[in-house]
């Protein structure tokens, strides 16, 4: 067993890239040993800005010889067919065997392989990993490059390192020849390395000032970085994609700590920190008081014999000239109000069949004061949550929003402080985008509330509106996102929101901004016509509320079971029913009810009885459970089973069978009752109470008695239990 080392070494590998890779690297080594028949054992893959290196482990000395064989045509069989067996075989026809198979002599093509070294294969193998290396960003060089048929790589190759073992795995790529020498850093050593082989390879290169190890130089720059902060009073503001970039950046990293000057502490400190990150790849600072400090932390990839003094002068005068720029747009950005900027938002659409920005931010204005005004959203003015919805957008045509798209929104709520808005405005205008996505912070001022969720609720309803649903894996307009945003504003706050209605606020704004389009059709919905397109996004809600419970442990048949009903468009009221129905399953009453439940519904079936429910659908098409919960066939059908329970009977019931009709009297309306003040675990309640009663009839009532008559009153008895459960959740949809 040997160990084999590759280290391919270029011009700087962009630090964004490097991870990736690490990772095709690792992957093209192994597709190659797998075709080759080479066992790897432990792998390891490394990289800096100038090289990526692997070390595969315990690799054997050669391939141990096998035998293939391959099933051809049968004996006879037309010469193109055999032929083309041949051909694929790699094999002549004379080296053909027949064997007889189930009677037939068959053709078989018998291949010896023999074993090879492991070296010839890795020589063969280092040139095809090279060659079909995948980067986002490739390039051709040198006289060669001008045939597009040259190697890309992400920059010139320059050197490649192969061993197995202490021997050299000779190969060529490119103009490019193993060896075992590399070179060190570009500044502390010069010179070459000799690598005697996988086991001295990063001790070699350390000694040359290189840490090979990306994970270790990371460690250095995260301890490094915190250790000269303390060192000067301050806490680092922790960044770990920084520390990743910076070790992508640096074979040999030294934090160093500068300062700039104090007054660039008047632009908002989030526009300081953007400007250090994404410009200049530096750290920032906060005092003890956890206010940002005018420090920085940059990370040099040399020891200065200065200690880094002319290094931290010069990242101070870039930064310096960067915080330059960010106050100079934060000084004109205040020239003006966010109202004059918010005109601009005219200029840019928004979406083709939906306007401009300063469309959307109309309609989103409508919406947010129908909420309040509405009670959705309670503790605050209508005209402030108007206010804050018109304003939200504008810092989108802003100088330093411009320069940093990130800060959009945060923007808004400084230059809304600035000129003196109220708190409640400036947080909403800053808060808007919440929840960006999971796990993401959920506002909960009412302001905030209700400019985010109508700025999300007119982004789902004017996509639906036009047509532009999410299909399969594509979302190019974040809907799921903007939906999963929905939900979590109606839970976390509690909002009794019926998804249809503002629906209807933002198609009429949308009509009214772009007339004569976006015609629809209307449908049925709880005995009131609807946009079809209305119910369209509710079911997609309802899909994003039920994967959300499922990953919170919520059983998904219980889910159907609730939203089975149908007629229903209050999130907040779903999902209570959800709980308080799982809640009942759990117990011993909701386990056996649903045996009974089952076993009601399968007599039933079996006898093709639906009650009186059934004898409204018989004059229709219409699906009898379905009946149960339509709000204009609800009373027809109470009154026909109020009026079948109120006829006397022709015979004296069996006790069981009385006991049931009597729970059945009490139990349906206190359930209907309960359901009415949406006190859905009252409702359960009073649907186990009908557990010991069903159990009873079965065990001592025959339903399908011989007199006509007492059949036909028991089956109704069951098609009246079946509509009782039926108030609360299909039962027909929970597995047990």
């Amino acid at each position: 067993m040997s160990d084999f080392l590759l280290e391919l070494r270029s011009e700087e590998i962009p630090a964004r890239m490097q991870a990736g890779a690490r990772a095709e690297l690792e992957k093209l080594f192994r597709r190659e040993m797998d075709a080759a028949g080479v066992e790897t054992g432990e792998i390891t893959v490394w990289s800096t800005p100038r090289r990526l290196a692997l070390i595969a482990r315990g690799l054997p000395e050669a391939t141990e010889a096998v035998s293939e064989e391959l099933k051809g045509p049968p004996v006879g069989a037309p010469d193109q067919a055999l032929d083309g067996f041949c051909r694929k075989a790699g094999v002549e026809k004379g080296d053909l065997e027949t064997r007889d198979v189930k009677g037939r002599a068959t053709y078989f093509a018998v291949k010896n392989i023999p074993g090879r070294a492991t070296k010839d294969l890795l020589a063969e193998a280092i040139p095809a990993i090279i060659r079909d290396f995948s980067w986002p960003k490739s390039m051709r060089w040198g006289a060669a490059s001008i045939s597009t048929e040259s190697l890309r790589w992400v920059r010139p190759l320059s050197g490649i390192v192969a061993l197995l073992g202490d021997d050299v795995v000779e190969c060529e790529v490119h103009g490019v020849t193993s060896g075992s020498v590399t070179l060190g850093h570009r500044f502390h050593h010069s010179g070459d390395i000799t690598i005697g082989n996988s086991d001295d390879y990063a001790m070699k290169l350390r000694a040359g000032h290189v840490i090979v190890d990306h994970e270790e130089r990371q460690d250095l720059i995260r301890s490094g970085a915190a250790k000269v902060a303390s060192e000067a009073g301050l806490k680092l503001v922790e960044d770990e994609g920084l520390v990743i970039e910076n070790a992508g950046l640096t074979e040999w990293p030294v934090p160093l700590l500068g300062r700039f000057e104090e007054d660039f502490l008047e632009v908002p400190p989030e526009t300081i920190q953007l400007t250090a990150r994404v410009n200049q790849k530096y750290f920032v600072c906060e005092d003890e008081a956890g206010e940002l400090a005018n420090a920085f932390i940059c990370t040099a990839n040399i020891e200065a014999e200065d200690g880094g003094a002319r290094l931290v002068d010069g990242n101070r005068k870039v930064l310096a000239a960067r915080l330059s720029d960010a106050r100079f747009f934060w000084d004109v950005d205040r020239k003006k109000t966010l109202a004059e900027h918010a005109k601009g938002l005219e200029r840019i659409t928004f979406h083709e069949k939906l306007g401009t920005v300063a469309d959307k931010v109309e309609r989103v204005a409508k919406l947010a004061r129908w909420l309040v005004e509405e009670g959705v959203v309670k503790g605050t003015d209508p005209d402030m949550a108007e206010q804050a919805a018109r304003l939200a957008k504008a810092d989108l045509v802003t100088e330093m929003v411009g320069e940093f798209p990130e800060l959009q929104g945060l923007m808004g709520g400084y230059y809304a402080r600035a000129e003196g808005l109220p708190d409640a405005v400036a947080d909403a205008i800053r808060d808007h985008y919440k929840p960006v996505g999971q796990g993401d912070e959920v506002p909960t001022a009412p302001v905030t509330v209700a400019v985010s969720l109508a700025d999300k609720l007119d982004t789902l309803t004017g996509f639906f509106r036009m047509g532009e649903k999410p299909t399969g894996s594509k979302d190019p307009f974040a809907l799921r996102r903007a939906a999963i945003a929905v939900l979590a504003l109606t839970q976390q706050n509690s909002l009794r929101l019926s998804v249809v209605r503002p629906f209807e606020v933002v198609r009429e704004t949308l009509h009214a901004q772009l007339p004569g389009a976006h015609l629809t059709a209307n449908r049925d919905f709880g005995g009131a016509q609807v946009d079809y397109r209305a119910l369209e996004l509710l079911d997609f809600l309802a899909d994003r509320l039920k994967v959300q419970q499922r990953e919170a442990g919520v059983r998904h048949d219980l889910i159907d079971a609730v939203f089975a009903l149908g007629g229903e468009d209050d999130l907040v009221r779903l999902l209570a029913r959800v709980k308080a129905l799982q809640s009942f399953m759990d117990t011993e009453d909701g386990a056996n009810l649903l045996a009974g439940y089952k076993r009601a519904a399968n007599i039933l079936k079996k006898e093709d009885w639906h009650g009186a429910e059934g004898e409204i659908a018989r004059t229709g098409e219409e699906d009898p459970l379905a009946l149960v919960d339509d709000p204009d066939m609800k009373a027809v059908i109470d009154a026909k089973m109020n009026e079948r329970h109120a006829k006397e009977l022709s015979y004296t019931p069996e006790p069981a069978e009385k006991a049931l009709m009597d729970a059945l009297a009490t139990s349906e309306p206190a359930a209907s009752q309960a359901i009415e003040a949406e006190d859905f675990s009252g409702a359960m309640a009073a649907l186990a109470s009908l557990r010991a009663p069903i159990d009873r009839f079965f065990d001592e009532v025959t339903v399908n008695a011989d007199e006509e008559n007492k059949r036909a009153h028991r089956l109704d008895l069951l098609a009246a239990f079946r509509a009782a459960v039926h108030k609360v959740a299909d039962f027909s949809r929970i597995e047990g």
